[in-house]
């Protein structure tokens, strides 16, 4: 009889003062019926080291990584990745709760698959769970520099059912595998946070490998829990990161036009917004995170 491989998963996730509801996400895995799986929470220089509650809780092969300051989300799961021994990586927010088949049905699609790189599951709502977060994405629009989740905010009737290959892979839940991280490498790390996903998904294709979508892979995102879907430090880093997208995954003629919609369509009506509703703290780091991209260093690879 023929040998079944199981291959080891690393399931990568961050916590930043928020160990309470790492500590749910870690109870979900116990319900796991894939079990060849370890854990690395990658601590982001919390107010109290999370090791000891951690640990407390007898979670099956977690390991806590501490660092002492915040290395966003690109720079965690790059440590967490440095330290992984699995086959595949599995990259999921900790405001999250997973469903016992999910890695099986995520490494599925690698054994049926060789083109692909990484897999996506469908993301849902932990509040609604019959609405959509993610359905996959489509491409970027190389006008605006922005990209849709297919199905945000949809009742989930199975309409995105069809399982497939999209244009981007979704920080929330993405397994990839070790093949890819060894020869695309990991996370650019000044990304810190926003469009880190869309760039890494953007090297990955270029390097001949597929994003998947697997919409019977499903997951729960408590969405908003770790930051406010307003503040201005997301303004800041969305600005600054769509442009840094745009100028590393573009041809010259994508990012003039670019440029053009950005400078002369969206920076004035962004400005009319802010200081009509008095979001000045907003305005000022949107300016700020512009301004971040002038600086011809800003686009050499680390």
């Amino acid at each position: 009889m023929e040998k079944v491989h199981h291959p080891l998963v690393s399931i990568i996730t961050l916590n930043c003062n928020q160990t309470n509801i790492t500590c749910q996400l870690l109870e979900s895995l116990r319900f796991l019926t894939y079990k060849h799986f370890e854990v690395l929470v990658c601590d982001m220089g919390s107010t109290v080291d999370p090791t000891r509650q951690i640990e407390s809780g007898n979670y099956p092969n977690t390991k806590v990584l501490r660092s002492e300051r915040n290395l966003g989300f690109t720079g965690g799961n790059n440590l967490g990745m440095l330290h992984a021994k699995g086959d595949y990586v599995f990259i999921l927010n900790n405001d999250t709760e997973v469903t016992p088949c999910l890695l099986e049905k995520l490494l599925e699609v690698f054994r049926k698959n060789l083109s692909v790189g990484i897999v996506c599951p469908k993301i849902l709502s932990y509040s609604h769970p019959d609405i959509i977060q993610y359905a996959g994405f489509t491409p970027i629009n190389f006008f605006t520099g922005r990209s849709k989740a297919i199905g945000y905010g949809e009742e989930d009737r199975g309409q995105y059912d069809q399982a497939g290959f999209t244009a981007f892979a979704h920080g929330v839940a993405m397994l990839v595998s070790r093949e890819v991280i060894d020869n695309v490498g990991m996370f650019l790390e000044k990304f810190f946070m926003f469009y880190e996903e869309m760039d890494w998904s953007a090297r990955i294709n270029k390097a001949g490998y597929k994003i998947y979508f697997e919409p019977s892979a499903r997951i729960y995102h408590k969405e908003s829990i770790s930051r406010s879907k307003q503040s201005a430090l997301i303004v800041y880093y969305h600005t600054r990161n769509r442009i840094l997208y745009m100028k590393r995954n573009t041809n010259l003629f994508q990012f003039i036009s670019f440029l053009l919609y950005f400078t002369l369509v969206f920076t004035p009506g962004t400005i009319f917004k802010f200081v009509l509703s008095r979001q000045y703290e907003h305005l000022k780091f949107f300016l700020k995170g512009a301004v971040w991209n002038l600086s011809p260093s800003k686009y050499r690879t680390i």
